[in-house]
């Protein structure tokens, strides 16, 4: 048996707390010495812990008090939900962590400066610098029918669509970064195996319990968009493209396609874990 001083001691919870808790009668000491005082046993200590994990997830005391007054009250399944949500608060919180760092660092978040034809010329212009001739021409062959008007057209019809423009200013931060990330596209292709390798590993994560090694790896996943496309803000880019592969078919099946069947689900799913989506 402990005491009720002894059990603050040991858990944290101050001694009014626990006398609180008796008098709502969310946890009753075990018994009561002749003298009055309060004395706890193990059962009672791992009820507290349970009351402390709930309150970790700021239920109030009457909602934990119903809870655990059930008859069908299950303390494992408890447990589980438990520690599901608070590893979910955890994620949550170094997301936002996360982005304090981005912010500290210069990264402007809540950009909404608009694209104008000058900055499509800019990016257009950007790119034949850094890209051969031949490069150039696949390019605007592959994203519009060859003519660099055409192309210049479709790309500021694009970056006018307000979603779209306030996207690329969240991820890569400034309208600048935006302009630049046009300049290493020939660089792509040995960032790209790297990359490539994340992804396989995250695939073969989906059918194994193994949730370090799916933080580690969603970690990489980010540094390696930051350096694939120059962004800022890869936690803003993942989140987002986690969205996508929940609810576009045909990108989630170009992932499948390559990773194996569920891997775009299970890695979207990944990506909000960590940020605690």
């Amino acid at each position: 048996m402990k005491t009720v001083k002894e059990v603050s001691e040991i858990t944290g919870v101050s001694i009014r707390t626990l006398r609180y808790y008796d008098e709502i009668g969310l946890l009753k000491p075990t018994q009561l010495t002749d003298s009055g005082y309060r004395l706890y046993d193990l059962k009672a200590l791992e009820k507290l812990q349970q009351i402390m994990f709930f309150r970790e997830l700021e239920i109030p005391l009457a909602e934990i008090k119903e809870i655990m007054g059930k008859p069908d009250f299950d303390k494992e399944q408890v447990l589980s939900v438990q520690k599901s949500l608070l590893e979910n608060k955890r994620n949550r919180l170094n997301g936002i962590i996360e982005l304090i760092n981005d912010v500290r660092e210069g990264v402007n978040t809540m950009n909404f400066e608009a694209f104008n034809e000058a900055d499509v010329e800019h990016i257009i212009s950007t790119m034949q610098k850094e890209l051969s001739e031949e490069q150039f021409e696949e390019f605007i062959k592959t994203h519009g029918d060859g003519s660099v008007d055409n192309y210049q057209k479709i790309l500021l019809d694009a970056l006018k669509n307000e979603k779209v423009s306030a996207d690329l200013l969240r991820w890569f931060g400034s309208k600048d970064k935006v302009i630049a990330s046009a300049a290493p596209i020939d660089k792509i292709d040995e960032k790209r195996l790297d990359h490539n390798e994340i992804y396989q590993q995250l695939a073969g994560l989906r059918t194994v319990d193994d949730e370090e090694a799916e933080r580690k790896l969603i970690s990489k996943l980010a540094d390696s968009y930051k350096q694939l496309l120059n962004l800022d803000n890869a936690r803003a880019f993942l989140i987002d493209l986690s969205k996508e592969y929940l609810q576009d078919e045909k990108l989630a099946e170009a992932n499948d396609t390559q990773y194996g069947k569920g891997s775009a689900e299970y890695i979207a799913k990944a990506i909000r874990r960590y940020y605690g989506v």
